[in-house]
Formats: C-alpha cells, structure tokens, sequence
C-alpha cells in the first residue's frame, strides 16, 4: 500500500494507472475507521483494479468549531485496517496541501445541491453540504475514479452528492453501501468512540426504536409513527431527538401520507450527551 500525500503525487499514480486500463474506485473518509468503512474498502477492492481511499478531517464542512477539533484522529491504525483490507493507495494531505492559503482563502464556489440539501441535516449545520460537496468535487478531480463508495448511514450526504456529481458534470459512479451496524443495532460511527460507558449503553436504544417503528407504521399515520419514535427516544435518559423526518427517499422531502411515496425512508439525528449520531432506516421500498 502507497501512501501519498500530495495532490500531485496521487494524481501522477492514477494517471498512470489508468493508462494501463486500471478501473479506480474511491473511498473518501475522514479516517477515524471502523467496520463500517471497511465494508465500502473491502466493496470497493473487489469491484475495481485500483482502490484509493483518502483520510481527510475537512474543516470546511464542520460549522461547529469544536465538533472539528473533538473529532478522533488515529492515523497510525487507519493505515494498518487500509493495508490488511488490501487498498492500493491512501491520499492523506494536510489542510494546506487540500486548501492553499487556507479553507478560507479559496475561490468562493456555490454548488446546486437541489433541495435536497436544503432540508435535515442542511437547516441544522448551515453550509455543511457546501463544505462536503466542496471537498468530494476537489477528490473526485484529483484522483478521477470510476466509482466512489458512501456509506447509508449519511444516506443525505449521498442524495446531495448526487445532486453535485450530476450539476458539476462529473463522470463517476456513486455507490451507496447499506449501513454497518454493531451487534446491539448502533450505526458505526467515528463518532462512537466519544462516547462514555453510559452512553455507548443508552445509543443502541436510537435503532431499537426506529426499528421497532416500521411495524408500528403499517397500522399508524406519517404523524403518529414520528412522534412514536421521538417520544420514545426522548424518554431514554442522556438521548435527545434533534430531528426526525420521514420522507420521500429520492427528493429527501416530508411526507404526510405513507401513500406519497412509494420509497419512504426516516432520517433522524439525536445528541447522546455532548455527541450527535445519526440513523435512519427505510418504511417503505419500491415494489
């Protein structure tokens, strides 16, 4: 495994790469990894020649300060889970090497994200989206891959991304990876690691409720499964509902009829102490 660390080195390797014909598959993380990306690695090895996978911490997509500088950083280990699941090269550059100047300092660019972005996680973190679509795009013209892999867990991120990729004209195909859970139903998270005994033992609760919903949902209303799931939450000490919204899958929109939709899905955000996880999970699929 090769680890690069600036935009030229990586950019030189794909280039060559793809000149013998190489398909490149991406796998952009903020490192932090656990089973979860390992799954999008391991997905992403088998389906291409070459698997670049990136650890980047982006500043640009944190609005809040000390959401970036809690965020767990464990480079060393990264590498080593990189290599043992057989990736090709990693690309780890420094903020300055990814942002010249600073994050700040660049040419202000605003991306058509669609409405999807405009909703959930978008009216809760105030220019996160912008933040994300800004350094994916900046990956997805560094390294050019062929497919990039996201996992559902961020299951907004991937329909913005999505909504970027086709309005900045970029040729490559998103993957969506379903969600990797522990044995008790909580989401991988990096974010699970800042968890305290406590709360690692109250966060299972998140699933098991939204879990518990979708059979609640045949005989109950948009309405009465959505504050099913939050008053349930909200009764469990250390949890707080941010958010919940059940929405139509493809337009990330709120329903109010299950017959709206024929792909209905709910999203949902909730601060375990000082530590925001997200879920969702699926009410409704086609056919």
């Amino acid at each position: 495994m090769i680890i690069f660390r600036t935009v030229s080195e990586v950019s030189d390797f794909v280039a060559r790469e793809k000149e013998r014909g190489a398909s490149v598959g991406l796998v952009p993380t903020m490192g932090a990894l656990h089973d979860g990306h390992i799954s999008l690695v391991e997905k992403a090895v088998k389906e291409n020649e070459v698997t670049v996978v990136s650890v980047f911490v982006n500043p640009t997509q944190f609005n809040n300060p000390n959401d970036l500088a809690t965020y767990p950083r464990q480079e060393e280990e990264d590498f080593k889970l990189l290599s043992r699941a057989g990736v090709t090269a990693v690309f780890a550059p420094t903020v300055e090497e990814m942002y010249p100047g600073g994050p700040d300092a660049q040419p202000p660019h605003e991306f058509r994200l669609g409405t999807a972005a405009e909703v959930m996680e978008g009216k809760y973190r105030p220019g996160h989206f912008q933040g994300v679509a800004q350094v994916v795009s900046l990956l997805f013209r560094i390294v050019r891959p062929d497919r990039a892999y996201f996992g559902e867990k961020d299951f907004q991120q991937i329909a913005v991304i999505r909504n970027m990729v086709e309005s900045e004209g970029i040729k490559v195909d998103i993957v969506a990876c379903p969600i990797k859970r522990a044995d008790d139903g909580l989401a991988l998270s990096s974010r699970n690691a800042l968890l305290n005994e406590q709360q690692r033992k109250a966060a299972p609760e998140i699933y098991a409720a939204l879990k518990d919903s979708v059979d609640y949902s045949r005989s109950h209303s948009v309405r009465a499964t959505h504050d099913n799931v939050v008053e349930r939450i909200n009764a469990v000490p250390g949890l707080e509902v941010e958010y919940f919204e059940i929405v139509d899958a493809r337009t990330l929109q709120a329903i109010d009829e299950w017959e709206e939709s024929p792909w209905v899905v709910g999203c949902i955000t909730v601060y375990c102490g000082k530590v925001r996880l997200i879920d969702n999970i699926a009410y409704r699929l086609p056919g």
